[in-house]
């Protein structure tokens, strides 16, 4: 954790100090011009800066959540090149422009008094903003390439903390900085840092399928280094090297460092000689120190004489030593530790019965970290199994031939065994051996397509009746609309549309039909007047929106010909297995954003209704899974059910004696939030099953 999070922290405490001095020149400017009463609009700005980064960080995690994974990799490395320009851009700037910032703002600060209150708001918001985005983005790339965001955090609130203290000892006077040489230092760090965010951008655009060459490595140091180790993860955290490494990389790396340092070293002119030491100008407050600190060196501000300047250090010095002292200090680490711990055994994964495991001796209780070596021809899966059960401690999908990646897991008393599963072909099960002193150990239970079958058969079962069900009441709402009674119509129109409802389980197989039965006007081009707006939604409008029978029947019969088609189609469509333990949570997923937002009101105000329907399908769904979420997670049950126990009883209250909803308008703020937060927790209890029950091939 730590390792990741001095990036953070160096950045945190650099950017923090930018804005902590940047506020700190503000403020003093207004105090010295006898304007203290309008520091709350500085403070505004200021804090509308930081809400602003704030929602930049969150919609960065929300885009990257809601893309594929392969669309993942490449926006995480977009965003990390651009960060990389900002960072870079950003230490380029500083050091211009450090003796002058205060000047600048103060000159900004003064045209902002003569322009009224909003324009000093403005002024303090642009100012700290762009320190704010840099930021965000900086952090949320380094979160990412540590794979964790609990010690990036960590490392940017202690930076931005002790950034704070900094900047308030120069504001008080008590504290004196050589603010260039601090900017300086800081920057040639940071352009080592960024030359390895450059680096691992690079990869994610490989694996993102925009860039060439994923699969040309400069070098793969995975079979005699352990990834997992101390100094490699110290070195991956701090400089986003690793242990396997692309030519991309390599040369983008070097390139960097080549290109960036030498300028950047060349801008930074030496230090003369301080003349006379001038006495620092009181003001109102003692907020003019901090101004001062910004533009003038830490020997002027200490007002004593200075001796005769020393020989000046070569420019070359400082970035040379950053860059090789790292390099040499993991060289001595790991020719000491020779290469990995004994624990980080190289295991051999292969379609071959004499080499699946090869490598791997008696274990250690305890957790262990391997280092999987796939030496076929195919892509492999490999699992760390108890070969008498099938249960699983460890797996790895999609290795590569000739990749090697580490997998970690714990290791208690049993027996255990390597199974190889290269892509196409048949499991292969390496030679047995039993572990003694451990204590036991939770495993995963494997999940096949044959203890699929079951419950998939029963669905199928549900779902027949169902849609048999849904042809009845589809043609009581047709004749309904055809005898001309549009009271009955809706309330047949609504239970119909609530069986249909219930079936949310085989959306994913009903095709087109979906569409045509249940289609939203979203995204067609005349909305709900297109001629292509069919089904429930349709007719759903046109009875609350006053139309006639007349014009409503032709609806219903298409309407009721769709459901007819979908009812003869099921029997022969294909239903993925994998559905099943996916649609536990997609169900009410689309409730929480269609239904519980009303988004897919038409008039009559039901959502909530069919936001029950929704839930009753999910139990029916829960309950074909039940013997097999048992046998893996017991527990998980008990919390499932007062969950969807807690949802019942809120949309029962919504459901009023003569039949009719409160529409989800209409529930009050505090009845909403409940319903919300009670779905969003059902959903977050429901998240683990589609992964307790994905299928593997380890049996």
């Amino acid at each position: 954790m730590w390792d990741d999070a001095f990036p953070s922290f160096l950045i945190g405490l650099r950017e923090g100090l930018e804005a902590g001095l940047i506020v700190s020149i503000l403020v003093a400017t207004l105090v010295r011009s006898g304007e203290k009463g309008r520091l709350p609009q500085v403070w505004a700005g200021v804090l509308a800066a930081i809400a602003v980064a704030l929602s930049f960080g969150a919609v960065l995690t929300f885009t990257a959540a809601n893309l594929s994974g392969t669309a993942q990799e490449a926006f995480g490395g977009t965003l990390s090149l651009i960060a990389v320009a900002f960072v870079t851009a950003m230490v380029f700037w500083m050091r211009k422009s450090a003796r002058n910032l205060s000047a600048e703002i103060r000159e900004k600060v003064t045209a902002a008094l003569g322009m009224g209150a909003g324009m000093l708001v403005v002024t303090s918001f642009l100012a700290v903003g762009r320190e704010g985005l840099e930021t965000s983005l900086f952090l949320w790339t380094t979160a990412r390439s540590a794979g964790e965001a609990k010690g990036p955090a960590i490392g940017a609130g202690i930076g931005l903390v002790l950034a704070a203290g900094l900047c308030w000892g120069l504001y008080r006077r008590v504290l004196k900085i050589n603010l260039t040489t601090f900017f300086t230092r800081t920057g040639l760090v940071l352009v080592v840092i960024a030359a390895g965010v450059l680096s691992y951008g690079l990869r994610d655009l490989q694996e993102g399928g925009v860039l060439p060459g994923g699969h040309a490595y400069a070098f793969d140091l995975s079979g005699s280094l352990d990834a997992g180790s101390w100094y490699a993860t110290l070195v991956q955290g701090v400089l986003n090297l690793t242990v396997t490494m692309t030519w991309l990389q390599v040369v983008g790396y070097l390139l960097y460092l080549a290109v960036v340092l030498p300028l950047f070293v060349r801008g930074v002119r030496p230090a003369a000689p301080a003349p006379a030491a001038q006495p620092v100008v009181e003001a109102e407050a003692a907020g003019t120190a901090a101004a001062t600190a910004a533009e003038q060196p830490a020997e002027e501000q200490s007002g004593a004489a200075q001796p005769a300047p020393r020989r000046p250090r070569p420019r070359w010095l400082l970035p040379a030593a950053l860059v090789t002292v790292p390099a040499v200090v993991a060289g001595v680490v790991i020719a000491v530790s020779d290469g990995k711990p004994a624990t980080a055994a190289t295991v051999t994964v292969s379609d071959a019965k004499d080499q699946c495991g090869k490598g791997f001796g008696t274990p250690q209780p305890g957790q262990q970290t391997f280092q999987m070596h796939n030496a076929g021809a195919k892509t492999s899966e490999v699992y760390l199994v108890n070969p008498a059960t099938n249960a699983v401690y460890g797996e790895i999908e999609g290795l590569a031939p000739g990749t090697t990646r580490p997998l970690t897991a714990t290791i208690g008393t049993g027996d255990l065994a390597w199974r190889c599963v290269p892509t196409g072909g048949d499991p292969v099960t390496s030679a047995t051996v039993h572990v003694d002193g451990g204590q036991q150990v939770a495993a995963v239970l494997p999940v096949s397509e044959d203890d699929l079958k079951g419950p998939l058969d029963q669905y199928k079962a549900y779902v027949t009746t169902g849609l048999a069900t849904l042809l009845t009441d589809t043609q009581k709402l047709q004749a309904d609309l055809h005898g001309g009674d549009l009271a009955a119509a809706k309330a047949d129109w609504l239970t119909a549309h609530l069986q249909y409802s219930s079936l949310g389980a085989a959306y994913g197989t009903f095709a087109d039909f979906d569409k045509k039965i249940n289609g939203r006007a979203d995204g067609l081009p005349d909305g709900v007047q297109d001629k292509d707006f069919s089904g429930f939604h349709r007719l759903e409008y046109g009875l609350w929106h006053g139309q006639s029978a007349a014009d409503l029947s032709p609806v219903a019969d298409q309407l009721v010909t769709d459901v007819a088609g979908l009812g003869q189609a099921f029997p022969t469509q294909d239903f993925d297995p994998t559905d099943l333990p996916l649609r536990t949570h997609e169900i009410l997923e689309n409730t929480l954003q269609f239904e519980l937002t009303a988004d897919t009101d038409e008039g009559s105000g039901t959502n909530l209704a069919t936001a029950q329907a929704n839930l009753a399908g999910t139990q029916e769904l829960l309950s074909v899974l039940t013997p097999l979420i048992q046998a893996r997670s017991p527990q998980l049950l008990g919390t499932v059910h007062g969950d969807l126990q807690r949802v019942a009883d809120l949309l029962t209250g919504a459901h009023h004696a003569d039949g009719s909803w409160t529409p989800v308008q209409q529930l009050d703020p505090a009845t909403r939030t409940q319903l919300n937060g009670a779905t969003g927790q059902l959903l977050e209890d429901l998240a683990p099953i589609p992964d307790l029950l994905e299928i593997r091939k380890s049996a």
